[in-house]
């Protein structure tokens, strides 16, 4: 996006932690489900989401708890995401 000369904001959630309102949002402009953006790679998932059958509400509530879960950059364009991996994806936004 900087290559592009396209003005953005970073949004760091650990410093400014999203509410779940905010993710369901998130998720339903970018059109995914939680398991969709989840790190599957990360301590948090292994100990809070490996192994269990969890409710898309249950995930949600993981991730709002622990945002380490959330892949990320997930990159918003007016009333659309994306999830940014890989960077091509940028391009359903048009930019």
């Amino acid at each position: 996006m900087t290559e592009k000369d396209v003005e953005f904001e970073t949004v760091n959630y650990f410093d400014q932690p999203m509410d779940e309102a905010t993710l369901k949002k998130l998720l339903r402009s970018a059109g995914l489900k939680p398991h969709d953006i989840l790190r599957t790679k990360d301590a948090a998932y292994r100990e809070h989401v490996a192994n269990r059958d969890l409710a898309d509400e249950e995930l949600i509530r993981l991730m709002v708890k622990y945002p380490e879960l959330i892949q990320r950059p997930i990159v918003v364009r007016g009333a659309k995401a994306v999830l940014a991996r890989p960077v091509e994806n940028l391009r359903e936004l048009d930019l």
